[in-house]
C-alpha cells in the first residue's frame, strides 16, 4: 500500500482527489490513504456562477490499473484489471463517480455560502461600527457648520485613517489565534492573546502621547497655511477623541481573537451598543446642546471606551482572560513582528494613499474637500460591507492550510465562495452606495456648491466600490496562507502608482473626479495582482511546498 501511495504522489497536478467529498466540508475531515496531512491536488468542476481559468472542469481522464486497484476499497464496483476486471466497466464506473462528485461538490458550494453568511452577517456589523461612527459625526456635524464638516476631513485621517496603521494588530491577532487553534493548543491561545494585549496597550499609549503633543504639528503640516480656519476645529476633534486610543486597541485585540475562534456574535452586541451611544451622544451633545465638533468627538471617543471593554468581558466569557497581559520575549515580539511587519507596509499603503486623496482634495478649497468627505465616509461605509469576507478567509482559511485536517481543495473551494459572494455584494453596493450622494445628497449637506462637487465623482466612486468586496475575499486569502511578501510588495507597488497617478491627475488640474479615477485604478490593480497570485501553480492553494513561506514553518501536530 506504501507503494502505491508514493506512485500516486508522483501523478501530474490533474490527477483527481483521492477522498471522499462531504457536504459539510468545513467541519468534516477528509479521507485519505495514510493520514490526514496527506493531501492530492484537487480538481475543478465548472460552476456557471464563477468564471476563473483555475476553475475549469476537465473530462474524466482514464487511470492505470494501479489507481483503479487503489481506489476499490473507497468505490464499489471499480475493479482493475489486476482482478481480472474489464478496463471498460472500470472507466464506466469511474465516470459515475465523477458525476456524483461534481454533485456533492456543488452542494458543498453552497453549504459552505450558507456558513460563510451565518459567520459574515454579524461580522459586517463589526466592519460597520467605526465607519458609522464617524459618518454619523459628518452628518450631524454637516447639518451645522461646513467650516466644521471641511474640518472632519484631515480630523479623521489623524483618528480613523491613522488607526489603520495597527489594522496589522487584529490581522495578526485573528492569524495567530486561528492557527494555534487549528493545531488545537489552548494554551497557545491564550499566550499569544496575553501578547498581542501588551502590543495593544503598549501601541495606544504611544499614539495618546503623540496625539497630544504633536496633534497640532501634524494637523498644519497635514492642511497648509492657507486652511488656517479649519485647523483649531480639527484639532479640538483628535485632541478629544486621542483619549480613546489606548481602549480602542485592546479592544481591537479582543475583538479579533473572538473572531478568530470563529465567533462574531459577541463583538457585535459590543459594538452595537457603542454605536448606540454614538448616535445618542451626537444628537444631544451637537444638535440640543450645540458643542458642534467637540460634542461629536466626546460622542465617538465615550463609544469605543465602551466598545473596548466590552470586548475584553466577550473574550472572558469564552473562557480565555482577556487581562492577562504578558510581555513577549524578544524572540515572540520578532515573531509578531515578522507577521506584523508585511501586514504593517500593506495597510500603510492603503492609509497613505486615502490620506493622499484628503490632501489633494484639501488643497482645492473648502467645498471640494467638504465633498471629498462626505464621499470618502460614504465609500468607506459601503466597502466595509466586504472586509467580514477578508476576516472569513483569515478566520477559516488557516484550518486548511495549516490544521490536523489540512486540505487545499477545501480552501480553494473556500476561496470560490468567498469570490461568488464577494461580487454579489460588491454588485450590490456599487448600485446602492452610488444612488444615496447621487439621489439623497441633502442627507449630507444643504449647500448646492458641495452636492455639485459630490456628483462629479460619483462614476469612479461606483467602479472603486463594486471591486472592493471580492478584492478583500482575495487579499484576506492571501494573508491567512500567509503569502506575506507577495502582499506588501503588490500594495506598496500599487501605493506608488496610484501616488504618481495622483500628483499628474493634480498637476493637469482635473479635479476631485481625477482623484476618484486614480481611487478606482488603485482598486482594480490590487483585484488583478492579487486573483493572479491565487490561480498561479506556485501559490499558497496549490504549492504542497509551504517552506516557502517562512512564517508558515509551524510545528508538527
Amino acid at each position: 500500500m506504501k507503494m502505491q501511495t508514493k506512485t500516486l504522489i508522483a501523478h501530474p497536478p490533474h490527477s483527481p482527489l483521492l477522498q471522499n467529498p462531504t457536504p459539510n466540508a468545513l467541519s468534516q475531515p477528509s479521507l485519505s490513504f495514510t493520514s490526514p496531512s496527506l493531501s492530492f491536488p484537487p480538481r475543478f468542476h465548472h460552476t456557471p456562477a464563477l468564471r476563473l481559468p483555475w476553475l475549469r472542469s476537465s473530462a474524466p481522464i482514464r487511470r492505470p490499473n494501479r489507481f483503479s486497484t487503489a481506489c476499490n476499497a473507497q468505490t464499489p464496483g471499480v475493479r482493475g484489471s489486476d482482478d481480472g476486471g474489464d478496463d471498460d466497466a472500470s472507466v464506466s464506473a469511474e465516470g459515475v463517480v465523477e458525476v456524483k462528485k461534481e454533485v456533492l461538490e456543488s452542494q458543498n458550494l453552497w453549504s459552505r455560502m450558507k456558513e460563510i453568511a451565518v459567520f459574515t452577517g454579524p461580522a459586517t456589523g463589526l466592519w460597520l461600527c467605526g465607519p458609522l461612527m464617524s459618518l454619523i459625526d459628518t452628518v450631524v456635524i454637516g447639518q451645522g457648520s461646513s467650516i466644521e464638516l471641511a474640518a472632519l476631513g484631515p480630523g479623521t485621517v489623524m483618528c480613523d485613517y491613522m488607526s489603520y496603521v495597527f489594522m496589522f494588530l487584529s490581522i495578526a491577532t485573528s492569524n495567530m489565534v486561528a492557527t494555534a487553534l487549528a493545531r488545537r493548543d489552548k494554551s497557545e491561545v491564550q499566550h499569544q492573546i496575553s501578547i498581542l494585549l501588551f502590543v495593544g496597550l503598549a501601541s495606544g499609549f504611544l499614539m495618546l502621547l503623540f496625539t497630544r503633543f504633536f496633534g497640532s504639528w501634524a494637523l498644519t503640516a497635514f492642511t497648509g497655511s492657507k486652511n488656517v480656519d479649519i485647523i483649531h476645529a480639527a484639532n479640538t476633534y483628535v485632541q478629544i477623541r486621542g483619549l480613546a486610543w489606548p481602549a480602542l486597541l485592546v479592544g481591537w485585540v479582543a475583538q479579533s481573537a473572538s473572531l478568530g475562534m470563529k465567533d462574531s456574535w459577541g463583538p457585535l452586541k459590543a459594538l452595537a451598543v457603542a454605536s448606540a451611544v454614538n448616535g445618542v451622544g451626537d444628537v444631544l451633545l451637537c444638535s440640543f446642546l450645540g458643542y458642534g465638533i467637540a460634542g461629536a468627538a466626546w460622542a465617538t471617543m465615550v463609544s469605543q471606551v465602551v466598545a473596548g471593554y466590552m470586548m475584553t468581558e466577550a473574550l472572558n466569557k469564552k473562557g480565555y482572560n482577556a487581562y492577562a497581559i504578558s510581555v513577549p520575549s524578544s524572540k515572540e515580539l520578532l515573531t509578531v513582528l515578522g507577521l506584523a511587519a508585511p501586514v504593517f507596509i500593506t495597510m500603510m499603503s492603503k492609509v497613505a494613499f486615502y490620506s493622499l486623496l484628503v490632501y489633494f482634495a484639501t488643497s482645492m478649497g473648502t467645498n471640494t474637500m467638504a465633498a471629498h468627505q462626505v464621499m470618502i465616509q460614504t465609500f468607506c461605509m459601503c466597502t466595509v460591507w466586504g472586509e467580514p469576507l477578508s476576516q472569513t478567509a483569515q478566520s477559516f482559511m488557516p484550518e486548511f492550510i495549516y490544521g490536523v485536517n489540512r486540505s487545499l481543495a477545501k480552501a480553494r473551494m473556500l476561496l470560490k465562495s468567498l469570490v461568488i459572494i464577494g461580487a454579489i455584494l460588491g454588485s450590490v453596493l456599487g448600485i446602492v452606495g452610488t444612488c444615496i450622494p447621487w439621489l439623497f445628497p441633502s442627507i449630507f449637506t444643504p449647500d448646492q456648491m458641495i452636492i455639485q462637487e459630490m456628483h462629479k465623482v460619483l462614476v469612479p466612486y461606483f467602479l472603486a466600490l463594486i471591486v472592493t468586496p471580492p478584492t478583500h475575499s482575495l487579499e484576506g486569502t492571501l494573508l491567512a496562507g500567509r503569502d506575506l511578501r507577495f502582499i506588501s510588495l503588490s500594495m506598496s507597488g500599487c501605493f506608488s502608482l496610484g501616488a504618481l497617478l495622483l500628483m499628474l491627475v493634480s498637476s493637469r488640474g482635473v479635479g476631485l473626479a481625477g482623484c476618484w479615477w486614480a481611487l478606482a485604478a488603485f482598486q482594480w490593480s490590487r483585484f488583478f495582482l492579487s486573483l493572479q497570485r491565487l490561480i498561479s501553480p506556485n501559490g499558497i492553494l496549490y504549492s504542497e511546498d509551504m517552506t516557502r513561506f517562512e512564517l508558515g514553518k509551524l510545528k508538527a501536530v
